[in-house]
């Protein structure tokens, strides 16, 4: 007895050392990379859950007008706009702790850029958000992926066809078919971000009026529904690299083929770097108005930073 109680502590010991909160490795960039990862992975499964359940389960379970009844008001627009709410809300919760929870490429690039985040981390937060959202895009799909089959059957999709572009959906973006080039997607991808990221820093500026009791995460939250329900339609507001690019990849090869990569709609075609380069540019516009009309006045008061704001993640030692 005394020997079997010896060695299970003898095993806690050593995965405490190596894998728990004794390993050395966890004070560096990889510890911050799992954070990223598991962060991204909660916004995208809430996320993409949603928009499966706005797409394929309601009306494969009987819970609409027809089985293949979907968007049949501004109602079911809500629900994914409210639901990916809840999705940066939950991630942001679950890694702010460790990474003030960027899992957005767009936000990491924005914060090297601006705010003094260390560019040898940016590759590894990046490679952590698209895995982790890729990661989520999978488990959607096993968990959905009978109801999306049969919404493609009663609909006449063909995978990988322009006919399946709305159980495409459920994973990543496409274009509205108004446009007929990239200029129109790429504005709307650059707007949305610019928005998301200079409100994003307005929130966390202690300069500011930072929201206290640990409400961060919800304004944020909110701030992305807002996007959303006044520039969501057009483009799909991924405002978001990371949220675009890993589920689209899995759509790939999940058999939708050249829908989900390069992204040929027919009125705009090899559309998959939209979704990357706009949130990019837009979120560094975002950061740079931010500072021109708001922080560097806040900066030249000279106030002291607001107090009992939420801590954030803070960078731990580096590589």
């Amino acid at each position: 007895m005394a020997e079997t109680t010896t060695e299970a502590t003898g095993m806690r010991g050593v995965w405490h050392v190596r894998m728990g909160a004794g390993a050395a490795w966890r004070k560096t960039v990889w510890g911050e990379f799992l954070g990223e990862y598991l962060g991204t992975f909660v916004l995208i499964m809430f996320g993409d859950g949603v928009v499966a359940m706005a797409v394929a389960a309601l009306n494969q379970s009987g819970r609409a007008a027809t089985n293949h009844t979907i968007f049949l008001a501004s109602g079911d627009w809500l629900l994914i706009t409210w639901g990916w709410c809840v999705a940066v809300v939950l991630g942001i919760y679950v890694a702010g702790g460790v990474t003030g929870a960027h899992i957005n490429p767009a936000v990491t690039i924005a914060l090297a850029a601006k705010r003094g985040f260390p560019w040898a981390k940016v590759p590894h937060y990046i490679t952590a958000q698209v895995a982790g959202a890729f990661t989520a895009a999978a488990v959607v799909y096993f968990n959905y992926k009978d109801s999306i089959n049969s919404y493609d059957q009663v609909t006449g999709a063909v995978r990988g066809q322009t006919s399946s572009i709305a159980s495409f959906s459920i994973f990543a973006t496409f274009p509205s078919p108004v446009f007929d080039n990239w200029v129109g997607p790429f504005f709307d991808e650059l707007i949305g971000t610019a928005l998301l990221v200079g409100v994003v820093l307005a929130v966390i500026d202690t300069l500011n009026l930072p929201p206290k009791g640990n409400l961060a995460p919800w304004i944020i939250g909110i701030i992305v529904a807002g996007i959303g329900m006044s520039f969501g339609a057009q483009s799909g507001y991924a405002i978001n690299p990371a949220r675009d690019l890993g589920p689209r990849l899995f759509a790939w090869a999940a058999g939708w083929g050249k829908i989900a990569m390069p992204g040929d709609y027919g009125n705009v075609n090899w559309y998959f770097w939209i979704p990357i380069v706009g949130p990019i540019v837009g979120g560094l516009i975002g950061a740079l108005v931010y500072d021109l009309f708001i922080s560097h006045s806040l900066q030249s008061r000279g106030e002291p930073p607001t107090e009992d704001v939420e801590a954030r993640g803070e960078v731990v030692e580096e590589l």
